[in-house]
């Protein structure tokens, strides 16, 4: 329907003697604002609800005694409203003109054009509505509060403060974090951090949210005070975790000075700490800025990495610089001479999660017809490769059913094996909003973390006991005749054999070993089996076991069994913990699948690609990330023995478990190529590092956990000699001998683009890069260029060759490795809010690191009495592959006889103690359980 004409469910009025149609539910204000009549506001803010409290927007409206907000009031039928009458006039000005006297003369805030609007908004709308400050008002100026310099990100500077409750909305109701308030009452009230502390001692999680509310400046970035204006704002996404927002950057002359989110489909302006503070990592003095060779009879000395890395820098006593064109002769020519001497499989490549899908697609594609082979991977090996594997095989997909914000139509969302307040902060936030609005969270992890106080119920569950678990909550919804009978019939095949399998799995059975009580269970199944919509979130505490696809395998059988899969509010969703992994994945950056998941051992799959590449490609499967760690050691009679290697945005001397073995490994290569921005780990173990670009130095498509192909658009230029990924990967295609031909701006990103999507029609056929271009955002599936994108899969059938799930039982078993009498304790490993992954990016940004600066080790209070220690003491953590030592931290969420590590922190890598152990069908290692033992003291690193 036309938005002007009216209809049974829209209200027909008069503003400023113009008819005016209003649609259900809408406010005078936002009805006149989509009719383009503009009326002052301070007070309100699109996402946030409306309070009314400011009175700049006050209307007349005909027959009433009072002035009436409009952002507040609705229309009736009839209603005769003005916006402009003398009267409305008058008190708008009044009202702007009262909250600028009591504002100091320097401001905080100015807009792109400069110095002009000290105060932000209320100066643009003074300006607009010619309102001048009498001085018998300024005379009346309130007291200066003092500034609050306290937090490393943001300024609080109250004498700016126009009390427009905007800040206090964003945190409580947006973000849902409950930190800003008010402090007294009357002339003397003030927001207030926590029990009025500085904001920097307060619980405030850094989220930005009341910065970007705050229409004056009373709250601002520190980077982005007063005449730190920009000359242009470019519009890209962030470039951190899976979830996938919109930003834009504030760009001055060739540095990032401000981020703020932009109103995407998956964030709708939010962001969290890392998205709107770490964007300094790009300007970090560490970059690396000309091509660098390692120096002849220099080793490979894995255990020299620690003391390297102390001064990151220096590195000219292992490496020299070298012009591009000899370091890139360098780099191919002798990847070449191994391949043309011990044969394709001798060559391996690990590509980026972290880049773009172009670089990801020219990535997998040069490894399968420069190398010869199909030995390419990347980090999802190492998340969510369990997930991807039962998914697979379950439902015919390894993507998300539905998307993060489709909480909101849920009853009850299970969040299961994952942190998401610290690791997908925004996707949080739409849990957290859904709760609010009556939906029970269900929170499932053995480490009770923030989400548990909006948790329905919270299972925290015995490490390791997944399975018992999930299969008592599926014993119990068929036990007491929960089961959508008519879902199973039409929908799935093999249930009987799943329920016999969990006959065992009784809540009562499984509650010593979980350790969750048989009515906990038995409620939580009945409340998830009887909801309208019922979805599963979940992360690496899931996936990164030996019995990680078991445990999938778990999950996408409760889902079916419940009927919860292919409608609203339902669904499977693992959260993606890279910016791009997702999209990585679809463009073919794993050994065994080409892109859109065609296996790379079907002849049918192998002769397309061979068609369209103009290559002969290899049939059979290539090896995984660990699987190519543990071949670089092998004899040199092996013929699968890898010599050299390729890596591009990824540290897997960081990343991988078991570092020792790990380093070991990557040290034994006769050859290894880096490509990155930073010296990372695995970089100083190289012959050869390529200055690559950071991500808003580069235009590209990324893909999130909710399957939006989204465009990111360059901001800035590289540091020194630093180049696109893009480029780097054509000039290795040609030292290789391929003859590619990509023209175009950004070395060819839109052709580059254009080539992935015809080798993925089935997923992104209808996203071409002009569309991209102009909608940023697009959900894939989408078939065609009218095709809005399917954000909601799986509702009359699943991708299966049947169209049915094919459900798989799954029996208990134990972790590789669990504690005994010499390590008696459980580690488990994960992310931080303020750091993320190796730590690369987010160590190098100056307020995240200020946040979290060393590493920590987080040990519940009783464990902490039971060894004798304070939190602040040095703690020695020992596993049977390597030791750390780092400060520990009292956290009461971490259940007795476990600890929790985050791996970010080079000078304590958690990875040195983890177990490589594999899961045998998704591959990958269990390194979120191994036994550790403690001992108080040690050396830090």
């Amino acid at each position: 329907m036309n938005q002007d004409t009216a209809s049974t469910d829209t209200v027909v009025f008069t503003l400023d003697g113009q008819p005016m149609v209003a649609q259900p539910g809408e406010t005078i204000f936002k009805a006149a604002q989509r009719h383009g009549v503009e009326i002052p506001h301070l007070c309100h803010q699109d996402g946030l609800r409306s309070d009314g409290n400011c009175r700049a927007c006050v209307v007349e409206i005909e027959g009433e005694r009072s002035l009436a907000p409009s952002c507040c009031r609705s229309p009736s039928a009839g209603m005769v409203v003005q916006s402009r009458s003398a009267r409305a006039v008058k008190s708008q000005q009044m009202v702007l003109e009262m909250l600028l006297a009591d504002l100091p003369d320097t401001g905080y805030k100015h807009n792109a054009a400069g110095a002009s609007q000290p105060h932000g908004e209320l100066s643009d709308w003074a300006a607009r509505m010619d309102v001048q400050v009498r001085p018998a008002l300024r005379a009346l100026q309130r007291e200066t509060p003092a500034a609050d310099l306290s937090h490393p990100a943001m300024a609080v500077h109250l004498d700016a403060c126009i009390q427009c409750n905007r800040c206090v909305r964003a945190c409580r109701e947006i973000q849902v974090n409950d930190v800003i308030g008010y402090a007294r009452r009357g002339a003397h009230s003030h927001i207030s951090f926590d029990l009025n502390d500085p904001m920097g001692l307060s619980s405030c999680v850094a989220c930005g949210e009341c910065v970007q509310a705050c229409p004056t400046g009373a709250l601002m970035p520190k980077s982005h005070i007063g005449a730190q204006t920009v000359d242009r704002e470019v519009d890209s996404v962030c470039p951190f975790c899976g979830v996938g927002c919109l930003v834009t950057y504030k760009v001055k002359g060739n540095t990032i000075v401000a981020v703020e989110g932009r109103d995407g489909p998956a964030n709708q302006s939010r962001l969290c700490v890392k998205g709107r503070f770490g964007f300094d990592y790009a300007h970090s003095p560490q970059r690396l800025t000309k091509p660098l060779v390692r120096k002849p009879g220099v080793p490979k000395d894995p255990a020299s990495l620690q003391q390297l890395k102390r001064d990151s820098s220096d590195w000219s006593a292992v490496f020299r610089e070298a012009s591009w064109e000899e370091a890139l002769a360098l780099a191919a020519g002798p990847l070449k001479a191994l391949r043309d001497t011990h044969g394709a499989k001798s060559l391996a490549g690990f590509g980026s999660a972290k880049g773009s899908n172009e670089e990801a697609y020219l990535f997998q594609k040069l490894v399968r017809t420069g190398f010869g082979s199909n030995n390419v991977d990347h980090c999802t090996r190492l998340c969510h490769a369990s997930s991807v594997a039962a998914m697979l095989e379950g439902v015919g997909s390894g993507a998300v059913t539905n998307q993060v914000k489709d909480v909101a139509h849920s009853e009850l969302i299970l969040v299961i094996g994952c942190n998401p307040s610290a690791n997908h902060p925004v996707a949080a936030t739409w849990i957290k909003n859904a709760a609010k609005a009556g939906a029970r969270v269900v929170l499932a992890d053995p480490r009770r973390t923030d989400l548990s106080r909006h948790a329905w119920r919270s299972l925290q569950f015995n490490a390791d006991t997944d399975v018992a678990l999930i299969n008592a909550l599926i014993h119990t919804i068929i036990e007491e005749g929960l089961a959508d009978q008519d879902f199973l019939t039409r929908r799935a095949s093999n249930f009987a054999a799943l329920a016999e399998a969990v006959k065992p799995y009784s809540p009562e059975a499984m509650a010593p070993i979980c350790g969750i009580d048989a009515g906990t269970v038995r409620e939580v199944a009945r409340a998830y089996a009887q909801a309208r919509g019922a979805m599963i979130l979940w992360g690496m505490g899931v996936s990164q076991h030996i019995h990680g696809t078991d445990n999938v395998r778990c999950l996408i059988a409760l889902a079916t069994v419940a009927g919860q899969i292919g409608k609203p509010g339902s669904g499977l969703h693992p959260l993606r913990g890279q910016n791009n992994v997702q999209g990585a994945s679809d463009a073919g950056l794993i050994p065994m699948m080409y892109p859109n998941y065609q296996q790379v051992d079907d002849p049918a799959a192998q002769a397309w690609f061979e068609h369209f590449w103009g290559q002969p490609l290899d049939p059979e499967r290539g090896y995984t990330v660990v699987e190519i760690m543990h071949k670089t050691q092998a004899p040199d009679n092996d013929p699968h023995k890898v010599r050299g290697m390729y890596i591009m945005g990824e540290n897997p001397a960081m990343s991988d478990p078991d570092l020792n073995h790990a380093r070991a490994a990557l040290a034994a290569l006769e050859h290894l190529v880096v490509q990155d921005i930073f010296m990372t780990e695995t970089a100083w173990l190289a012959d050869v590092v390529l200055p690559a670009s950071a991500w808003p130095e580069k235009t590209g498509s990324v893909s999130n956990t909710d399957r939006m192909v989204q465009l990111g658009q360059q901001a800035i230029v590289p540091p020194g000699e630093a180049r696109a990924d893009l480029w780097i990967l054509q000039q290795m295609a040609a030292g290789l001998g391929l003859q590619w031909d990509y023209r175009g701006d950004y070395h060819g990103v839109a052709s580059v683009y254009e080539e992935m999507r015809q080798a993925m029609q089935a997923s992104i056929g209808g996203i071409t890069w002009e569309r991209l271009q102009r909608e940023s955002s697009v959900t894939y599936p989408c078939h065609d260029a009218s095709d809005p994108g399917q954000a909601t899969v799986f509702q009359d059938q699943v991708a299966t060759p049947d169209g049915r799930v094919h459900l798989v039982p799954a029996r208990l078993i134990h972790a590789d490795e669990r504690p005994d009498a010499d390590y008696p304790f459980v580690l488990i490993t994960g992310r931080q809010l303020e750091h993320w992954h190796t730590g690369s990016m987010t160590r190098r940004s100056q307020v995240l690191d200020a946040l979290e600066p060393v590493a920590m080790v987080s040990l519940c209070g009783a464990d902490l009495q039971a060894l004798g220690l304070e939190p602040g003491a040095v703690l020695t953590v020992r596993s049977r592959r390597g030791q750390v030592v780092l400060r520990v931290r009292q956290d009461d969420g971490t259940p007795r006889g476990t600890v929790f590590m985050p791996f970010a922190y080079h000078e304590a890598a958690a990875n040195l103690l983890t177990n490589a152990a594999l899961d045998p069908f998704g591959l990958i290692p269990e390194v979120k359980y191994c036994a550790v033992a403690l001992s108080a003291g040690g050396s830090l690193g």
